[in-house]
């Protein structure tokens, strides 16, 4: 059994702390046996390596992704890269191709589930159950269905028929997000939440794809990709077959989506610099700033303030923040990248369609910005902490706290931290956007003989 972990989302309903480029799987909200803080990404991996399924696993996500995946697990996590965002049909085609095309047997199981589930370890041994269950039922399609705690509304269900002596149900409908009436008449006939989480045989999927002309070879379908549907696999597949089946599960699960539901799994009601008042009852701060919140006598609510804006909410209320900030989110104003961090401090476009745009760049030590060039903006960089050696135009030269570096518009610059260094870079320019980027060369012997090699044209 291959297991595909689907990273994707920008996670609006948990703003300010999650962006196109920070999704609610990779904040650092919940703690772990050694009461250090993690993400969800980071609990689930480590679950699944306490089951021995690590090994088998992938995970599938987008550009935008990559780098805080590969700085929270810290390890060499195969990835599959969508080009662009194409919802789960296209994401999971797309792992199947490249599955196919790196010698998996069309026979073995694909176990597909979301990066961020809440829920026990002895969840993901049923995954391995499914996988018999599926063999054993014949079905094209096994879905793990949670047993319902109560009438929720946010949550699709499952109507199925059991057959006896058997750990699997027939699934007869589908049922997305009832009103609380319905979703008890549901309940007491048996009916499941939908986990998100199912199986399938490699040939099932790859007989799809070809049907609908969508390559199987890996290198090709990444070429094509942009031609495919923007489609959930739940719309495209799993709704219209008629032979699949349902394993149930009555452990604890549970979805993070939102403020009010993660708040009840973070054991501290304050995280980052504040106070909470004894007065204020059921109340959560989640501050990323170096600015103290205080709350006396507020019951209920949220307060959540990162680099990207400030949240107030009533808990119940605060899943409808989707609802109101699309006016305002702009370019992610935090971001994790592979070599440290950037907080954007400023951004300011004049009447004349010049813009200014100040950020603060943290390197680690060891680490290296890329070799790169920009063809719409000018640079200055101030160094503020640490040391480290800077290449601009060919020449090499170390740099200390005070230092001040002016990159014109088309200069070839890159910079590598001897020490973990702090740079405040102030973009200048008539269009300042992360794309604005011709990348040369990551590995820093590489750029040193590049640098060296332009030197002496």
């Amino acid at each position: 059994m291959k297991i595909v972990l689907l990273s994707g989302g920008s996670g609006t309903r948990l703003w300010p702390l999650s962006n196109d480029a920070r999704s609610k799987q990779f904040l650092k909200v919940l703690t772990d046996e050694s009461g250090n803080k993690i993400s969800m990404v980071q609990k689930v991996w480590s679950q699944l390596s306490r089951v021995d399924l690590g090994a088998d696993t992938i995970i599938s996500t987008s550009k935008s992704q990559v780098d805080a995946i590969n700085i929270q697990l810290k390890e060499e996590v195969p990835l599959i890269i969508e080009p662009e965002r194409r919802d789960t049909f296209s994401a999971i085609c797309l792992s199947a191709a490249y599955l196919f095309s790196n010698g998996v047997n069309k026979d073995e199981t694909i176990c597909v589930l979301p990066v961020d589930p809440f829920v026990e370890d002895r969840f993901f041994r049923q995954l391995s159950i499914l996988d018999e269950v599926l063999d054993k039922s014949k079905a094209d399609i096994g879905l793990i269905g949670i047993k319902p705690t109560f009438p929720s509304e946010k949550y699709g269900y499952i109507t199925s028929k059991i057959i006896k002596e058997e750990k699997y149900r027939k699934v007869l409908e589908f049922i997305e997000k009832p009103q609380s009436n319905l979703a008890e008449q549901l309940i007491k006939r048996g009916s499941l939440w939908n986990s998100g989480v199912f199986a399938f045989k490699l040939e099932f999927l790859l007989n799809i794809m070809q049907k609908e002309s969508i390559p199987q070879e890996y290198d090709i379908l990444l070429e094509k990709y942009s031609e495919l549907d923007k489609i959930s696999f739940d719309y495209k597949v799993l709704e219209n077959n008629k032979n699949t089946i349902v394993i149930p599960y009555d452990g604890y699960w549970k979805d993070l989506g939102t403020w009010n539901t993660l708040t009840d799994e973070m054991e501290d009601n304050l995280t980052g610099k504040g106070i909470v008042s004894e007065s204020s009852h059921n109340t959560h701060v989640v501050n990323e700033l170096d600015i103290p919140i205080a709350v006396v006598g507020v019951n209920n609510a949220i307060i959540a303030a990162s680099p990207d804006g400030i949240l107030v909410s009533d808990k119940d209320k605060s899943p409808s923040v989707k609802e109101y900030i699309n006016q305002f989110i702009d370019r992610p104003r935090y971001e994790e990248r592979r070599w440290g961090w950037y907080i954007v401090l400023d951004h300011t476009k004049y009447t004349e369609g010049n813009e200014v745009l100040t950020k603060k760049v943290g390197i680690k030590a060891g680490k290296n910005l890329s070799y790169q060039m920009h063809s719409k903006r000018s640079e200055l960089w101030s160094i503020i902490k640490g040391e480290g050696i800077i290449i601009l135009d060919g020449e090499l030269t170390h740099t200390s706290p005070g230092d001040v570096f002016k990159i014109p518009i088309a200069s070839k610059h890159a910079i590598k931290a001897i020490t973990d260094m702090e740079i405040v870079e102030v973009q200048t320019g008539y269009e300042l956007v992360e794309e604005d980027v011709i990348r040369i060369e990551n590995n820093w012997d590489e750029i040193i003989n590049s640098s060296i090699l332009f030197s002496q044209l």
